[in-house]
């Protein structure tokens, strides 16, 4: 194993995530990528795109906004646009941006009035930077944009071009501390699990498991807890991707995605359980699930293809869709990063056409789903993995290679209860629990 997990914080004592080196090595790998490109400059308004080229962070209000932006020109340093308060604390706080730190917004999505000329002040402080660098004619990439301010940039004579594809290229190599800090995100995941599995038993109900995953990561500082799916019965077939109020039972079987962020990387991480006990169906399909995953780990080493990897899962048709659109996301992988979709993505429906290289350095997860045979359950899961020179090291470690069973502190068995965890799973897996009486 040779990833490390270390503490959460830093210390003199031990070299742990070196946060300098992570934030000259990602600029330095955008830099590199533009000087090779034919933009002049980078316009980006993602929140991800501008904390990999910034260091920069004002919470998760903002990620859905708009409203910050950044400029990379050519041969230069990036600028950071903010509200004015955090725009003041960067010049503070973040040494490495300074002066370059500067108050300014766009429109809020709409919300503020087009009359206001917000829009065309962005594109007017844009235009100003390019012509100061002598950039102005050059090709200016964005990665996303609202429509005001696209149309002011072109009324300010720019040609706007796609640069969202430049940062994805950049991002899907990870750097030595963003390895580190994917690995530390995944170890809090598995500590979430872990009182996950403990608490979950017939009579709570999915809102309660979501609340008890996300305390357990904001207290190991968790900076944003992005979602926690909470599947559980009936609704395991089909996948509806978000929690309820349902409360668990006696038989159920229960899947989740667990989806947060530390330092800004993040986890997309799914486990399957049976509630009390596991009936035949859902142990067959948890096996299914199990065996498409072992299946798609085994072959991951670099220079193998994206294509290689969805061809060793099943069609749509075989597990109950009409289509590989129709079944997106449910044999899929995706790279993780700042974001939890990124490069490179596995799906039949756009891999085998258009495969990508795998290399050393990605981190993506692969996630499998087979509905069982009793019309109603299904099972999940999903494993992360770091791409070595010769392989591949799996970072969620949470026990997955049988379906584990919560909630049985109220069976037994003919003889002694199993000692651990995972004695007391294999006996639930055979049927052989018989319910406590008197």
């Amino acid at each position: 194993m040779g990833l490390k997990t270390y503490g959460l914080m830093g210390v003199d004592w031990e070299a742990r995530v070196n946060l300098d080196r992570l934030r000259t090595d990602r600029l330095a790998r955008v830099k590199k990528a533009l000087t090779a490109s034919e933009m002049g400059a980078l316009l980006c308004f993602d929140m991800n795109n501008i904390r990999y080229i910034t260091a920069t962070h004002i919470g998760t209000w903002a990620m859905d906004k708009l409203v910050r932006f950044s400029l990379l020109p050519q041969n230069d340093e990036p600028i950071m646009w903010d509200f004015g308060s955090a725009a003041r604390h960067h010049q503070l706080y973040c040494p490495w941006l300074g002066e370059r730190s500067r108050a300014g917004i766009s429109t809020l999505r709409g919300a503020t009035a087009p009359g206001s000329g917000l829009a065309e002040d962005v594109a007017r402080k844009i235009r100003l930077e390019l012509e100061i660098r002598g950039l102005h004619k050059e090709p200016l990439g964005v990665d996303v944009i609202e429509l005001p301010v696209l149309f002011a940039l072109q009324a300010q004579g720019i040609q706007v071009v796609d640069c969202q594809q430049l940062m994805h290229d950049v991002r899907k190599i990870k750097t030595e501390d963003e390895i580190t800090l994917l690995n530390t995100a995944c170890m809090m995941v598995d500590a979430a699990y872990e009182e996950l599995y403990r608490f979950m038993r017939p009579g709570v109900r999915e809102n309660e498991c979501v609340g008890v995953v996300s305390k357990v990561l904001y207290d190991l500082g968790s900076e944003h807890v992005e979602g926690v799916n909470a599947i559980s019965g009936e609704r395991c077939s089909p996948h509806p991707h978000v929690y309820t109020d349902r409360v668990l039972r006696p038989g159920d079987p229960a899947f989740f995605d667990i989806l947060h962020s530390y330092n800004g990387y993040r986890t997309c991480y799914y486990r399957t359980f049976a509630v009390g006990s596991a009936s035949s169906a859902q142990v067959d399909a948890y096996k299914k699930c199990r065996d498409y995953m072992d299946a798609a780990i085994s072959i991951v080493k670099p220079g193998i293809t994206t294509a290689d990897v969805v061809k060793l899962w099943p069609k749509a048709e075989e597990f109950g869709f009409a289509s590989e659109e129709a079944a997106f996301a449910l044999q899929y992988g995706h790279g993780v990063g700042l974001s939890i979709w990124e490069k490179p993505i596995f799906s039949r429906l756009v891999s085998l056409n258009h495969p990508e290289v795998i290399e050393e350095g990605m981190v993506f997860a692969l996630e499998t789903y087979w509905p069982a045979s009793d019309g109603w359950s299904a099972a999940r899961l999903e494993e992360e993995v770091v791409v070595t020179k010769t392989g591949c090291e799996v970072i969620t470690r949470f026990p997955a290679e049988k379906l584990l069973v919560a909630g049985t502190q109220y069976f037994t068995v003919a003889g002694p209860l199993p000692t651990t965890r995972e004695a007391q799973s294999n006996l639930n897996n055979t049927g052989a629990l018989e319910r406590v009486k008197g």
